[in-house]
């Protein structure tokens, strides 16, 4: 993998998820190997996070989806939400003010003189007074050093085992904080901008759709009058023009035109005719984000159950979609079990209805496709085995076939 595959998924879509869940891989791994095959991890770590020193020559983190990547062109465009005020911020910087006046301030000065650091390594401005917890555990520095991130004041990028890293924005973006800073877009420009961002990363949709991308959002009770009045404008600027979808209840934007000199990352959508992608996909993929775009494309009803207690599951605790052509065809259930070296298929679900306009693919053909799918993904992740447990409607079909074709043997590429 070249920093250009990940600087043009970047480019496209405008935003990659970050979780710290790694029951199969990172979050942020997924849905490029969902488009780019195979790849060695370390490569995808260089092109989003840089040198050691955190600076990415193509990417910086914030909160543009959930915890994000994004390219560095949207900078201008995330300037609003780091120095709007909003619930969290208020109620955070309070806390700190009382419990620890002055940290926030000596915090920030630590970082620009000393930075890159970890929360770790500037605990000593304010020594825990407890014992630390075991889920979520959280301490004065680190969520002094979140408040900084979250508004701009300084900028974070991941180190060793995915660690948060925190450095000043002049180092890690060539630029000065962002209270002091005059390089942000206006808010309703640069909401308008994320909004054509989606179009364009999207292809197709409802404004509901749409602003769910980067999680616009607008003043209560008006919503609907806001995302109106983006679509208005992209349809103006002949970014969009409305269509109708077969068994799509409202109208939907179609992205059309071309780049232009105020918006060089707009593409329009593309028919690509015979679909014949066959991929896995995460939970964390945009294609996955919004659950009712992907009931109306691929008729699937999804929901990530990792948060759900085990016995109200219904798939399983980390299912991926299964992509083949222009269907979601099944679901599974996967765990990277590193220390024996198995893919560990949980359960194996086969999606009882299509997409929909779409002619049901055979079981022998699905089960064919998922097979070869799951070697390549045992093989990406170096596990030299797959196992399939007797769960779900389409284990006892695939595991046969998984044990007949053997072992994962592939090297990533």
């Amino acid at each position: 993998m070249r920093d250009s595959h990940v600087a043009h998924y970047l480019e496209s879509q405008g935003v990659l998820q970050l979780d710290t869940v790694n029951v199969l891989a990172r979050a942020h791994y997924l849905p490029l190997y969902s488009r780019l095959g195979t790849f060695a991890l370390a490569d995808a770590d260089r092109a989003l996070w840089g040198t050691a020193r955190g600076h990415s020559a193509h990417a910086f983190e914030h909160w543009g989806h959930e915890a994000t990547v994004l390219p560095l062109d949207l900078l201008p465009a995330m300037h609003h939400r780091m120095v709007g005020a909003n619930n969290w911020k208020a109620r955070t910087r309070t806390r700190l003010d009382a419990e620890r006046p002055g940290l926030v301030e000596e915090v920030r000065a630590h970082v620009e003189a000393a930075g890159p650091v970890i929360a770790r390594d500037l605990e000593h401005l304010a020594p825990r007074e407890g014992a630390r917890g075991t889920w979520w555990d959280r301490s004065h520095v680190k969520d002094a050093l979140e408040f900084l991130f979250i508004t701009g004041e300084v900028a974070a990028s991941r180190g060793a085992h995915f660690a948060r890293t925190y450095d000043s924005t002049q180092r890690a973006w060539g630029l000065p904080r962002a209270s002091e800073g005059a390089w942000g877009l206006p808010a309703a420009d640069a909401q308008q901008q994320l909004f054509d961002r989606a179009l364009a990363a999207c292809g197709i949709g409802t404004t509901r759709d749409l602003v769910d991308h980067f999680r616009l959002t607008a003043p209560a009770g008006q919503g609907a009058a806001a995302r109106a009045a983006w679509a208005a404008s992209a349809v103006e600027r002949g970014l969009a023009e409305w269509v109708t979808v077969d068994g799509w209840e409202e109208p939907a934007l179609l992205a059309v035109g071309g780049p232009t000199a105020h918006a060089p990352w707009h593409r329009a959508a593309l028919d690509p005719g015979r679909a014949t992608a066959v991929t896995l996909v995460s939970p964390f993929d945009p294609v996955a984000w919004y659950r009712p775009r992907l009931a109306r494309m691929f008729g699937m009803d999804y929901r990530i159950e990792i948060y759900t207690p085990a016995s109200r599951r219904v798939y399983g605790y980390y299912c991926l979609p299964f992509l083949m052509g222009d269907q979601m065809v099944g679901r599974v259930d996967l765990k990277a079990d590193r220390k024996t070296g198995v893919l560990r298929v949980e359960a194996a679900w086969r999606e009882q209805g299509v997409a929909p306009g779409a002619r049901r693919k055979s079981d022998a053909a699905v089960t064919r496709a998922l097979a070869t799918e799951l070697e390549h993904m045992a093989a990406w992740l170096t596990l030299e085995n797959i196992a399939v447990a007797p769960r779900g409607n389409f284990a006892a079909a695939l595991a046969p076939h998984i044990n007949k074709r053997g072992p994962a043997n592939r090297a990533p590429s």
